[in-house]
């Protein structure tokens, strides 16, 4: 049974463990979880992909170990920085809400996971798959010492995956696909007095960023997410405000839906620059493809089962955001995402998480956990 006492106490001593990333040392917080699932039993793997970068990989084994189900929340959080009126790393609790750095993204959910499994094995629960837990590093920046690693060096199998990252019982059953393009215009300098006499880098970027903003985008309409969409996140150019400018350079955010590729819009982007620069290059980087999932997959429907369980209402949802749900998709693994954070605490000063949500959350997952079918 799931002890509330136990989970309050676990998140405020998970969110007292400084796991900031930047700059990014989870080897103390793995080592705290470890102990734990060591205690309960599980067999335990530490795995680094650079010293300091701890990811943890627990398996409660069951009876059919031909089958297994993966559950991830992430160990790191996002930098605290100094908006903070209450200390990020003390767990207070005031008027039901339990306040600290990773409350809501993620370690709410991580307490909820280690609570949920102690609970089946205190139970005696004997699961009809192998559950991993892993606890992975370097989610807020990429997952690149993380859970791509893990799934890429093939240390982390599984026939279908939970992701815990995510806020107010959502089933996350769409994401956007993402790809960031950097652009860079050479023009030719000149005095600013005379600028017929120079090629304005500036210039042709701003035509460009018009142009690429202003294209209509053809797209297969979703009922969990928004239309695509494009942000221009930086632009920098010139040396000085009476020269023209010979160097501009602007970043692109591109947003795409299921059924879209980013290499059309790639394309495209390429076409606009090619007709107004003479100089230019172009580099992508983060692509992430978008990602579907039937509403009627299991996993699905389980998570929906457990959560009407304790009077929840379940609420299929996309993300527009960057997920770790996508990496999963290039392995052939079946993935969602839940959570049992507070809405639009994530990242933000004085976050929190509501201790209704932290109870109902573990009792909603052991629930799963207990009566999943494949």
């Amino acid at each position: 049974m799931v002890n509330k006492t136990r989970l309050i106490g676990l998140l405020q001593d998970l969110i007292r463990i400084d796991s900031q990333n930047p700059p990014g040392e989870e080897s103390r917080i793995a080592s705290f979880v470890s102990g734990i699932l060591k205690g309960y039993g599980l067999k335990v793997k530490i795995h680094e992909f650079k010293k300091g970068r701890s990811n943890i990989v627990a398996v409660l084994k069951g009876t059919n170990s031909k089958r297994s189900l993966l559950i991830t929340p992430h160990l790191d959080t996002v930098p605290a920085g100094k908006s903070w009126r209450k200390d990020p790393f003390a767990g207070k609790i005031i008027g039901g809400k339990l306040y600290g750095l990773g409350a809501t993204d993620c370690k709410c959910n991580l307490a909820c996971a280690i609570e949920a499994v102690r609970s089946i094995i205190e139970g005696k629960k004997i699961l009809d798959y192998d559950l991993i837990l892993a606890a992975t590093a370097d989610e807020e920046s990429g997952s690149e010492l993380g859970l791509i690693p893990l799934l890429d060096k093939g240390i982390l199998k599984a026939d279908a995956a939970i992701v815990l990252d995510a806020d107010d019982f959502d089933i996350i059953v769409a994401q956007k696909g993402l790809m960031h393009v950097k652009v860079k215009i050479k023009g030719i300098r000149a005095h600013g007095a005379y600028p017929w006499r120079g090629v304005n880098a500036i210039d042709i970027a701003i035509d460009i960023i018009k142009e690429v903003k202003s294209q209509e985008l053809s797209f297969k309409k979703n009922k969990y997410l928004h239309p695509p969409t494009i942000n221009t996140g930086t632009i920098r150019g010139g040396d000085k405000v009476n020269i023209v400018a010979d160097w501009c350079e602007f970043e692109l955010d591109y947003r795409f839906l299921p059924g879209s590729s980013g290499q059309e819009f790639f394309k495209k982007l390429k076409d606009i620059v090619r007709k107004r620069a003479k100089k230019y290059s172009i580099q992508r980087s983060g692509i992430q493809q978008p990602y579907l999932i039937d509403e009627d997959h299991a996993l699905v429907e389980g998570l929906k089962r457990a959560m009407r369980a304790f009077k929840i209402r379940p609420r299929i949802k996309g993300s527009e955001g960057a997920t770790v749900i996508t990496f999963f998709q290039h392995k052939g693994i079946p993935a969602v995402a839940t959570g049992f954070g507070t809405g639009t605490c994530a990242h933000i000063a004085d976050e929190y998480v509501e201790i209704k949500n932290l109870y109902k959350g573990s009792l909603v997952l052991e629930e799963f956990l207990k009566n999943y079918s494949f």
